[in-house]
């Protein structure tokens, strides 16, 4: 991973300079370039003068003039020109430890990386930041940075990420505030452990270090979780609990700073069985990829919709949901059904205990068997393996009635057919529509042939 340049873009800037594949970003405006954030931050400018190294060693110096913000047109190695961060915490509650062996590697790497929180909206815990890469962050100006908190007392901090370094970054997090960097919060509540008075002290903290919105979250638990610390799923007591003391900061916030600052996950008020706040709580929907208004917006997007729907019957369709959703979800159908509408819709959900694991298989089809019959054969040999079914020339030894009817099959072969529905209403003889071949008496013959040819010598043929 590194500066090299991999590709230019067509008509880019970096093209009509002359810039090619193979040569090395060393520096812009004379700021040497060690990852995607230097490039995009130095890069903005209306001109921009570039340091290269050519393959050879050499070195080059060239002056680029482009439109503010326009990007320059040159593609790396990866996105980030260097190796993703992982995470370097245990955390009590990781979701990541908690998902179904077997599945592809990407699935189970922890990502931790500031760079991603910026340009992608990744929570990070800012554990391992470096002073240098902290104090970057402060002098690029880069914001929005999503953080983890969880609590901010250090030692209890500390346990929930397994680090025992956890509470340096809250040195970062109110450095980062005195800069005026705009962060996003995200505190997942695992009861018995950062709920409470705990939960209270966080939220006072991160008022005070002056974030500028902060999601509480309830903690999502699997059933692969062997080995791992015991966590407790959120009750309805508990979330009508929290959804309190959060309301009662967010009115002290709205207060003090026109904004409530902190928002509930929908399902608390799905847990709790209480009725979805109003629009106007949730400001802007800037905490949205959490959780935090997916269904007052889907709900306000939905009933919008049928103010501009005509009247009529609506095509039916089929909605998939997840369990905790699915009673409001059902609410918006019977909503669309008070009008004039026909809406015929059918709800397929999980278990709530998934029965069997399910693991997907790529088969890639080629030449010949890239067909429905390919797929069908690959289908019957995946089964074979796996034990699924059996072929029939092993049940035969078992099942006489089973061997009678594999060597004495019944087959109808359809020679020809008429259009269905029918042109004609009232159908005689001298309008009947004209019968469109599709079987000859030939291939019949093939066909019984190739059955003698494997053995079936007792079938019965009926030719329509």
């Amino acid at each position: 991973m590194s500066t090299v340049i991999t590709s230019v873009d067509a008509g880019s800037p970096a093209e009509r300079a002359g810039i090619r594949a193979g040569e090395q970003l060393l520096m812009i405006n004379h700021h040497e370039i060690v990852d995607v954030l230097d490039y995009r931050f130095f890069c903005y400018d209306p001109s921009v003068s570039l340091r290269l190294r050519e393959a050879d060693g050499t070195t080059r110096h060239l002056t680029i003039e482009k439109e503010e913000g326009e990007d320059l047109g040159l593609n790396f190695d990866t996105y980030l020109m260097d190796e993703p961060r992982p995470c370097s915490n245990h955390c009590l509650f990781c979701f990541v430890d908690q998902m179904p062996p077997n599945m592809r590697d990407t699935l189970y790497f922890k990502d931790d990386d500031a760079r991603l929180s910026f340009l992608m909206g990744n929570y990070i815990t800012l554990t391992n930041l470096t002073e240098r890469e902290a104090q970057r962050i402060i002098d690029l100006r880069i914001s929005p940075i999503n953080v983890s908190v969880q609590a901010t007392e250090p030692q209890l901090r500390r346990t929930l990420l397994g680090n025992k370094d956890a509470d340096k970054s809250l040195e970062y997090m109110r450095a980062f505030g005195e800069a005026g960097i705009e962060m996003n919060g995200q505190i997942v509540v695992c009861p018995g452990w950062n709920d409470g008075e705990h939960l209270r002290r966080s939220i006072e903290d991160l008022m005070d270090i002056g974030f500028n919105s902060c999601s509480i979250v309830p903690v999502g638990l699997t059933k692969f979780r062997k080995g791992l610390a015991r966590l407790e799923p959120v009750t309805k007591e508990k979330a009508g609990e929290i959804i309190d003391l959060v309301d009662e900061y967010g009115a002290k916030c709205l207060e003090k700073y026109g904004t409530r600052m902190f928002f509930c996950a929908d399902e608390f008020y799905i847990k709790a069985e209480r009725p979805l706040p109003g629009e106007e709580y949730y400001e802007e929907y800037q905490q949205l990829d959490n959780g935090v208004g997916m269904l007052r917006s889907t709900m306000n997007e939905f009933l919008s919709g049928l103010e501009d729907a005509e009247s009529g019957d609506v095509a039916s369709f089929t909605v998939a949901t997840g369990k905790a959703a699915e009673p409001f979800i059902a609410r918006l159908v019977a909503e669309a059904k008070k009008g004039e509408y026909s809406v015929y819709a059918a709800f397929d959900r999980h278990m709530e205990d998934v029965y069997e694991d399910i693991a997907v298989e790529y088969r890639f089809l080629e030449g010949d068997d890239a067909d429905y019959s390919g797929i069908a054969r690959s289908y019957r040999d995946y089964q074979l393996k796996r034990g699924a079914c059996r072929p029939i020339s092993a049940r035969l030894k078992e099942q006489p009635l089973l061997e009678y009817a594999v060597r004495h099959p019944e087959a109808r072969i359809r020679q020809a057919w008429k259009p269905v529905p029918s042109p004609v209403f009232d159908q005689v003889t001298r309008n009947e529509p004209p019968v469109k071949p599709v079987v000859t008496f030939d291939r019949v013959k093939e066909i019984v042939d190739e059955c003698l040819r494997q053995g079936v010598d007792g079938a019965e043929f009926c030719l329509v």
